[in-house]
């Protein structure tokens, strides 16, 4: 399912910072009171009334600013509009209205989309509410009271912006065909990939980092099978953005692998596994998607007969969080190891959806439990009582032990191995739930 996006823009210094922070639950920007703090937009999911959806946290927008930060920083802060579903305005009670908010309004109301005005720093509702009201004067709508900082008056804001969503749009479609995200850094091939699987030049390729904008959808017909795949804009290290549009290709690709089931990782052969690489893997991991790591420009590489193993432990190593991703040698240019992909795709796509029968899950629960006794401390051993699996997509399991402190997170992974020797799960990540039930409890 793919999830809303909201981004929360206003001018710097207004809070907008640290109600990110309240919504995300942890302090992810860096809250100062010097204007233009926040230079790169950051996203967290959130979720309000069990509604998930995206936040965005922008620079602040300074109409007429002629320096170069801000106006960057502007700049970005009209990408996070354009591709938000609903726009969160924040403006300051203690400073009022000033003209550069009235000028970001009408940039507002330029985009036509849902906009929600939030007055922050309303700490005390009683005596502030006539300076709330003189922000109907934006003709933008009702001006919701609120603290970031005291954390008040969020849960109203909050009901405003969820309704605003339109359900029908992020609900998972009636699509039985298999959706695949192509995600990787600018000018790894990833338009070069689906063209050559097209056999026509579908998609624009260029050597110019950032031609693909959007994530474009495109169906394509393999030995009758179709797919749906999922192009995304590329990502690109911090230092090298040249193009402010580059900053925001983060919350597309977030937005694609939400809609996918299967996530192929396009790594350049040239250039090696970089952090960027690891940082997009990592969304795709964090959502529980299928994955796939493919090294595209494979025929561009000088190899002897160790190649393929230094670069697959390069991999293994810098993403040694999801050693269950299956790893592809590719080449785009040349059509090399594509049929393989396809195999591949249907095989994690297996994975992600294969379900095992609560019966053998305890008799590996009980060999696991037999060759490694859990943990104890302070005299109390681990129980693990029962293991059921819930769900896919990504396969989750339920553990109910005695005291979910003593589940320690290298039993679950020593569990979680002993399910893979028997059963694989190859490209799928498996998630554990640990629940509590008491001796007296069982029935």
């Amino acid at each position: 399912m793919s999830r809303p996006i909201v981004a929360i823009v206003g001018r710097p210094n207004v809070g907008k910072s640290t109600l990110f922070n309240v919504l995300a639950g942890q302090n992810i920007s860096i809250v100062k009171d010097t204007p233009g703090v926040t230079r790169d937009r950051i996203y967290a999911d959130v979720e309000w009334l069990n509604t998930p959806f995206t936040i965005i946290d922008t620079g602040g927008i300074e109409p007429e600013s002629k320096d170069i930060i801000l106006s960057q920083m502007r700049e970005q802060a009209q990408i996070a509009i354009e591709t938000a579903d609903v726009i969160l305005f924040m403006v300051d009670c203690r400073q009022g209205l000033v003209d550069s908010d009235a000028k970001v309004a009408d940039m507002l109301r330029r985009s036509r989309k849902p906009v929600v005005l939030a007055v922050n720093k309303t700490d005390d509702f009683q005596k502030s509410m006539a300076d709330v009201y003189e922000f109907y004067n934006l003709g933008i709508g009702e001006p919701f009271a609120i603290s970031a900082s005291n954390k008040l008056g969020i849960g109203d804001m909050l009901d405003e912006v969820i309704s605003h969503f339109k359900k029908d749009e992020f609900l998972e479609e009636e699509d039985e065909r298999p959706r695949v995200a192509i995600v990787g850094k600018p000018n790894v091939g990833k338009s070069s990939l689906i063209n050559k699987l097209l056999g026509e030049r579908r998609l624009i390729v260029s050597e110019i980092a950032g031609t693909t904008r959007d994530a474009v959808d495109t169906a394509v017909n393999w030995e009758g099978k179709e797919y749906i795949f999922i192009d995304t804009a590329g990502l690109r290290r911090k230092s090298r953005i040249k193009e402010e549009l580059e900053r925001y290709s983060i919350i597309r690709t977030v937005s694609a692998v939400d809609r996918a089931d299967v996530v192929v990782i396009l790594i350049d052969a040239l250039e090696g596994v970089t952090e960027q690489d690891a940082k997009i893997a990592g969304i795709a991991h964090d959502r529980g998607k299928g994955i796939v790591i493919a090294v595209n420009k494979w025929d561009a590489v000088e190899k002897d007969d160790k190649t393929i193993y230094k670069y697959t432990d390069k991999i293994r190593q810098v993403l040694s969080y999801m050693p269950y991703a299956e790893i592809l040698f590719i080449s785009a240019e040349t059509g090399q190891r594509l049929p393989r992909l396809f195999e591949t795709i249907d095989m994690v796509m297996a994975n992600q959806t294969m379900r095992v029968s609560t019966g053998v899950l305890n008799e590996i629960m009980a060999e696991a439990v037999a060759l490694q006794q859990p943990p104890s401390d302070k005299g109390k051993r681990l129980k693990l009582y029962y293991i059921t699996q819930v769900s896919v997509k990504p396969p989750t399991f339920v553990v109910f032990v005695n005291d979910r402190q003593l589940m320690h997170f290298s039993y679950t992974r020593y569990l979680e191995n002993k399910i893979r020797d028997t059963f694989g799960f190859k490209g799928t990540s498996l998630k554990f739930i640990i629940r509590e039930r008491k001796d007296q409890d069982r029935s």
